[in-house]
C-alpha cells in the first residue's frame, strides 16, 4: 500500500469548459484507483480563489479530498502535509517547486503525466499485473561496472559516487512508480 498525495488541478489542468464536472470525474477515477490498488490517496485542490474560509476535507475509505482555504494554494497544503508527516508519500505534481520540496524531505516525486499513465492502466485493467518491465530494465542498466573505474579516477573532478549508479531521488521515484 502506497500513500499518494496528488495536486488535483495540476493533474487535470484548469482549461476546461466545465471545471467542476472534470474535477468530479477525476475524484471518481481516483476513488476507483484507490480501491483497485488499495492505496491511501489525498487529492488536493486549490481553493484560494473561490474556496471556503477554512480548509475543507471530504473523506471516504482510502481517499481524502482536500480543498485549500480561501487565499491558500494546494501547493502549500501539500508542502505542509509532506513536512509534518512521517509517512513516506509519493507526491504527484508537475510543479517543479513541489516536486523538489518533496524530494528534499525524502519523499518520492512523480510527474502528473507519469501518474496519469499508471492511473489509466489501472482503470483499464483492474487486475494486478507484473511490475513494469521498463522500470526494471532501467534499474539494471545502472549497476556497478568496475571496468571503467580507472577512467573515472583519472579525471580531475570533484563529483562523488558512481555515475552509472542511480541517485537516491531516482531510486525513490522508481520504487514509487512500481507501487503505483
Amino acid at each position: 500500500m502506497a500513500h499518494i498525495l496528488i495536486d488535483g488541478y495540476n493533474l487535470i489542468g484548469t482549461a476546461h469548459d466545465n471545471l467542476e464536472k472534470v474535477r468530479n470525474e477525476l475524484i471518481d477515477k481516483i476513488r476507483k484507483y484507490s480501491e483497485i490498488k488499495k492505496h491511501h490517496v489525498i487529492l488536493v485542490f486549490d481553493g484560494w480563489k473561490s474556496g471556503q474560509k477554512d480548509q475543507t476535507e471530504i473523506k471516504t475509505r482510502d481517499l481524502t479530498v482536500i480543498y485549500s482555504r480561501l487565499g491558500e494554494k494546494a501547493d502549500l497544503v501539500i508542502k505542509r502535509l509532506v513536512k509534518s508527516s512521517g509517512i513516506p508519500w509519493t507526491v504527484v505534481s508537475s510543479d517543479r517547486e513541489v516536486s523538489e520540496y518533496a524530494e528534499k524531505h525524502d519523499h518520492a516525486a512523480v510527474s502528473s503525466a507519469e501518474f496519469e499513465k499508471k492511473l489509466f492502466l489501472a482503470l483499464r485493467n483492474p487486475v494486478e499485473g507484473p511490475l513494469d518491465a521498463g522500470l526494471d530494465a532501467g534499474v539494471n542498466s545502472f549497476k556497478d561496472d568496475d571496468d571503467n573505474d580507472d577512467d573515472i579516477a583519472s579525471h580531475n573532478t570533484r563529483s562523488r559516487g558512481n555515475p552509472r549508479q542511480l541517485s537516491k531521488r531516482q531510486k525513490n521515484k522508481i520504487q514509487a512508480l512500481r507501487k503505483l
